[in-house]
């Protein structure tokens, strides 16, 4: 697959991405449907020393201190393999992975405005960065188009995957950092000629990435010039996603992400909301990632579905406090956002985007609401792309 989208015309790009996000919702509903054969190439680990004795982390946020162009990039562009600095919840300095993906060509005057994308669950081990896969371009929605519309396109791993440090999974604080740094990182490579204009993109767990990312900006890195963020089915109410699938294998996986992550980084303990199964199970199906390893996951989680929790993890203490934590809109976004759903969208409900677009509108927050009937978890960022790509136009124009 390195190097599949050369030559394909635009309905088969988004053909192929489509698919990939429907082996993440075949993952999440139990389906044995998705094609074995997409599955075990995806599944092919990246084989070369680029990840290898990672350097310290010590040094300044966003500070490339490994580079390493990566073949296989679209038609007409560059991409690298990056290992930047980032920060984690309680401010130490970590070390991330990521891509980032550049036109070739002449930048405009100016220098070309960067869009940090904000990836979707893939799993939450080193090994399933998708800067790790064999074709990371994968699992970059939209990036073909980005790259037409001349944009530095750059994808963090978040923290704790691709290289060693804490978990990180919906820890929306470290997961904004990343974001942001990432876009710092851009600027730091020579040839990209990306400028401090910034826009974020993300579907589902990057949906809460982005908008962590935005409530962070002016105080995290208020040098970049963010123009506007645009989200895909976002992980927004951290409570309400729980509560609704906790009772199916979407919910055994996502929940058993978080609760170990909120364990490590908070030192929650998870006997106060998971049975003595599903904590016995937890360090397996946290070395799973999803839809690479399908067959696996299904194997240990299936089993505790209907068994995996004590309580309501809305009301649980600490995990009622601790998802609210997690949980964007805390304030009012300070520049336009654009949120994308899918109507027939399972995993993220249509009434709990609802409910967060509204409260969004109370606090202030500019938001254009794009509902997309049919569409489901797997497919909306590419449903919805042509929105979200006039949307990036407009509002880097400012």
């Amino acid at each position: 697959m390195r190097g599949r989208w050369r030559g394909m015309g635009k309905g088969a790009r988004v053909g192929a991405a489509a698919l990939a996000f429907a082996l993440v919702a075949s993952v999440l509903t139990g389906c044995s449907q998705a094609p074995r054969v997409e599955e075990d190439l995806l599944a092919r680990p990246y084989t070369g020393r680029f990840y290898d004795d990672p350097p310290s982390a010590t040094g300044t946020p966003g500070t490339v201190v490994r580079a390493e162009i990566t073949p296989g990039a679209p038609e007409g562009s560059t991409a690298w393999r990056i290992l930047f600095r980032s920060t984690e919840l309680d401010g130490r300095t970590v070390l991330n992975s990521g891509m980032l993906v550049v036109p070739d060509g002449a930048a405009p005057l100016g220098g070309r405005t960067i869009v940090s994308w904000g990836h979707p669950t893939t799993g939450s081990a080193e090994k399933c960065a998708p800067s790790r896969s064999v074709d990371p371009y994968f699992w970059m929605e939209g990036l073909p188009d980005l790259l037409a519309q001349g944009y530095a396109v750059v994808a963090t791993d978040y923290t704790g995957m691709g290289v060693p440090g804490p978990d990180s999974y919906l820890v929306g604080a470290t997961e904004g950092r990343n974001v942001l740094d990432a876009a710092r990182a851009a600027r730091n490579v020579l040839g990209t000629d990306a400028s401090d204009r910034l826009l974020l993109w993300g579907h589902s767990q990057g949906g809460q990435a982005v908008l962590f990312a935005t409530e962070l900006w002016k105080q995290y890195a208020p040098e970049l010039d963010l123009r506007g963020v645009a989200v895909a089915a976002p992980a927004a109410d951290l409570a309400s996603l729980l509560r609704a699938d906790i009772g199916d294998l979407s919910g055994v996986s996502i929940g058993s992400y978080a609760f170990a992550a909120y364990a490590q980084v908070y030192g929650a303990d998870v006997g106060t909301i998971l049975t003595p199964a599903a904590v016995a199970a937890l360090p397996t199906i946290n070395g799973f990632c999803l839809i690479t390893q399908n067959d696996a996951l299904h194997a240990v989680a299936k089993p505790l579905i209907g068994r995996f929790v004590t309580g309501d993890p809305e009301t649980t203490e600490p995990w009622a406090t601790l998802l609210r934590q997690n949980t964007p809109g805390s304030a009012r976004l300070p520049v336009p956002l654009l949120v994308a759903q899918g109507l027939d969208d399972t995993l993220v409900r249509p009434e709990s985007t609802a409910a967060f677009v509204d409260h969004e509108r109370q606090l202030g927050t500019a938001v254009t609401y794009h509902e997309v009937p049919g569409a489901t978890h797997a497919t909306i960022a590419d449903r919805a792309l042509p929105a979200v790509l006039g949307f990036l136009r407009d509002a880097a124009k400012g």
